[in-house]
């Protein structure tokens, strides 16, 4: 339970019902509390920071005016949905974020009623806000929608796609543009250019300078012009292009001044009441807001790991492994600097996909083109046709939305783009929505493309270079974090496309192995004395090492970090079926459900993905060709 020394306001809020039982002057008291128990729980759990201390006083001035949960409140991305937790019925469970078990760190509709749509990919809030709105003016009911959107997201067509349409639409819609000047790289495109325009107040100057002069000879109304533009500032700015939209704008106002936050949101709730059509509000705020460290530093306190509040972020006592995504930064600063043809793509994921030293070392080549991974894909293809050599660098469960435009841009007319697909496989604490567990089963069926499974640092590296040599549209996929730990040389050297190879010869047993999980299984075989074959190429597959393989075992099985339901055991089934071989055939994999969020040795240990389990399912498949059982198994990890 929190300890109300600790938090004596927080402690009495069970919901946001007790929230609303609070005077006025508590907010701003409570506020600071709920900032605090953010930073707290954060600290011991990690998680994402900086967002959710910049939108503590917006979350308890909207549950404070709407009656949530009857009233729809819907957090875009829904990384800074921790204050809203705390203040729905959560705050005693904050110690378990992204645990195993515990909270999920965005919002889900299964864990709690006042998270009424489940986010964590970007721009999707303001089209499921408005299809609750529209389903409540359906009904009948009156309820209000609310969806709150940052700046960032609101670069991607989904989110201008949503305001096409709930510009001509009935309902009770507000849409809250949480302007912090910050996605999670800094924010690029002309929407930034147009918010920074409205923010630097030369329109707004402008027109108070035109307003002074007026209003002079009138000392009343000038004392009223001028307590009004405090709280008000942009309603003298001009027609804006929400307002285009069929939106009334109104903002930009300060988001962490709870003083003009809650009677704003209280006019507001009471135009959407008398008068129809959808409101904007603009709201202002800081990432890291009341601890100088993040507000310092937002991107490195996005989301950082256990640290101590009172020193911040240290570096660690050993120097940590090599992660695949420096790989692939490394790699591409090498391979721009021996190619001239190469340009670099991010959707705004500089740092996540480890592009920021290429951003320093070759500006001109490198293209963040904001969250928005359609463009992206197709923006790559324009470059490709004029005889450049694109690599996008994006999350595998980014590039899901994009596939129209892989199949329709890059891959129909065959197009040589790579794309690096970062955090491929289970993705630990993030979970379900970011786990790359589909993009072998979604590329591999599309013709034109290959599928590179890297099984280690040094082959990511390697593949990488292979993938660039090709004249056509190649994908390597690798997971988050560090793996096995193997040095990569400092060369481009490729590696033969489509070939595997045979990493230790056996007998009886043969482990087809598909990206990382190559080690435990080199684990695994040695208990078995199984041939282990690192198969390198989903698609395409080495089907001249297959065959041979398995002419000389007795049975098959195929490891990978990915969804077994079309995936590359499927590829490896399909391939034998075409040649007439019959032989038995396991496949161990991502099962047909999605995973949640906890640590990764944890999740893949629970889906019999660790030595110890590909054994014990090896062993329970095949017991005459492995007719006796590990005696202890906990040695094989």
């Amino acid at each position: 339970m929190s300890n109300p020394s600790t938090y004596p306001l927080l402690s009495q809020i069970h919901s946001p019902a007790d929230l609303r039982r609070l005077g006025r002057t508590q907010l701003k008291p409570l506020a600071d509390e709920v900032r605090q128990c953010v930073l707290d729980n954060v600290s011991k759990t990690g998680g994402h920071l900086s967002s959710n201390l910049g939108t503590v006083e917006l979350t308890v001035a909207l549950h404070a005016v709407f009656n949530t949960p009857y009233d729809r409140l819907v957090w875009d991305v829904g990384h800074q949905t921790y204050p809203h937790k705390i203040l729905t019925g959560r705050r005693d469970r904050m110690g378990s974020l992204r645990q195993l078990g515990g909270l999920s760190g965005f919002p889900q509709r299964a864990e709690s009623e006042y998270d009424t749509f489940g986010t964590a990919h970007s721009s999707t809030s303001i089209s499921a806000a408005l299809g609750m709105a529209l389903a409540a003016h359906q009904k009948g009911e009156n309820r209000y929608a609310v969806a709150v959107i940052g700046d960032g997201a609101m670069s991607a067509g989904m989110a201008f796609e949503a305001l096409n349409n709930a510009g001509v639409s009935p309902g009770k819609l507000l849409v809250v543009l949480n302007d912090n000047d910050m996605s999670i790289s800094p924010p690029v495109g002309a929407l930034n250019r147009y918010l920074a325009q409205l923010m630097s107040g030369q329109f707004y100057a402008a027109a108070k300078n035109v307003g002074k002069q007026v209003l002079k000879p009138l000392p009343p109304l000038f004392e009223l012009a001028k307590r009004f533009e405090e709280h008000a500032k942009g309603m003298v700015v001009p027609a804006t292009l929400f307002e285009k939209f069929g939106f009334n704008y109104i903002g930009p106002i300060d988001g962490h001044d709870l003083d003009s936050l809650i009677p704003t949101l209280e006019n507001i709730k009471h135009l959407m009441a008398t008068s129809p059509g959808p409101q904007f509000l603009h709201v202002v705020t800081k990432k890291g807001q009341g601890y100088k460290l993040a507000e310092a530093d937002p991107i490195a306190y996005h989301g950082p790991g256990k640290f101590d509040p009172a020193v911040g972020l240290t570096k660690p006592a050993t120097a940590p492994k090599t992660t695949f995504t420096q790989v692939f930064g490394q790699w591409l600063c090498d391979m721009a600097e021996q190619d001239p043809r190469l340009v670099g793509i991010t959707p705004a994921m500089r740092e996540g996909s480890g592009m920021v030293e290429f951003h320093r070392r070759f500006p001109d080549r490198y293209y963040d083109v904001g969250i928005a991974e359609q463009h992206s894909v197709t923006f790559a293809a324009g470059l490709a046709c004029e005889g450049l050599k694109p690599v996008v660098a994006i999350y595998s469960t980014f590039l899901q939305r994009a596939y129209d435009q892989l199949i329709h841009d890059v891959a129909i007319q065959n197009l040589p783009v790579v794309f690096a697909l970062d955090r491929a496989g289970l993705v630990g604490a993030d979970g379900a929505t970011h786990a790359g567990a589909y993009d072998i089963p979604y590329l591999r069926c599309i013709p034109n493309v290959s599928v590179a499974c890297p099984a280690d640092e040094s082959e990511c590296r390697q593949l990488l270079t292979t993938a660039f040599e090709q004249s056509h549209p190649v994908a390597v996929r690798y997971p988050r974090g560090a793996g096995a730990g193997v040095t990569p040389a400092p060369g481009l050297n490729a590696l033969p496309f489509g070939r595997g190879e045979v990493r230790r010869q056996g007998q009886k047993i043969a482990i087809l192995a598909f990206g990382t999980l190559l080690y435990p299984a080199l684990t695994v075989a040695e208990t078995f004395n199984a041939t282990v074959v690192n198969m390198r190429w989903a698609k395409p597959l080495d089907v001249d090492l297959l065959l041979q393989v398995a002419a000389q075992h007795d049975a098959l099985v195929t490891v990978e970090e990915g969804a077994t339901m079309g995936g590359a055991g499927s590829a490896v089934g399909e391939a034998l079926s075409a040649a007439g071989v019959l032989k038995p055939l396991l496949q161990l994999g991502l099962p047909d459900q999605f995973i949640e969020h906890g640590d990764p040795a944890q999740l893949l240990a629970l889906l019999g993905l660790n030595a110890e389990g590909m054994a014990r399912s090896i062993q329970q498949r095949f017991p005459t060709l492995v007719p006796n059982p590990v005696a202890d198994p906990a040695h094989l990890n």
